[in-house]
């Protein structure tokens, strides 16, 4: 992949984050009706930069601190993985230059991206590619 794709925010599979926080409790859930719960509650309590937020951005600049939420979109398992496809409800902001008379109102704009979740259903390691969506 050259630099400039993995520099595109929406390229398909465009880049891998680095190894999330382990799901233990979705891997125990699995093929129960509890799991997807179980997988969005784990999904929402990751930290933010877990998740390729930033690079997700379309009307906005700069990822907020607040909470986000997750939807799961579709589950299935496929060669010792259990993939997910989630939707993502941020919050961004159109970041002014911070200087004190910066007439500029700090608006939040609603974000959403997708990203797959691969996880490992042996370890419970899971890795999040954003999906162009």
């Amino acid at each position: 992949m050259t630099a400039a794709a993995r520099d595109v925010p929406h390229a398909p599979y465009s880049q891998k984050a680095k190894s999330m926080s382990q799901f233990p409790q979705s891997l125990r859930a699995w093929n129960t009706p509890a799991f997807q719960a179980v997988l969005k509650q784990e999904i929402e309590q990751l930290d933010a930069g877990c998740l390729p937020l930033q690079q997700g951005l379309s009307s906005s600049s700069y990822v907020t601190d607040r909470p986000f939420q997750a939807m799961i979109i579709s589950v299935n398992e496929e060669a010792g993985l259990i993939r997910a496809k989630a939707g993502i409800f941020y919050t961004g902001i159109i970041a002014g230059c911070s200087c004190a008379d910066d007439p500029t109102p700090i608006d939040e704009q609603t974000e959403y991206c997708v990203v797959r979740l691969d996880i490992d259903s042996t370890t419970a390691e899971a890795t999040v590619t954003l999906l162009e969506e």
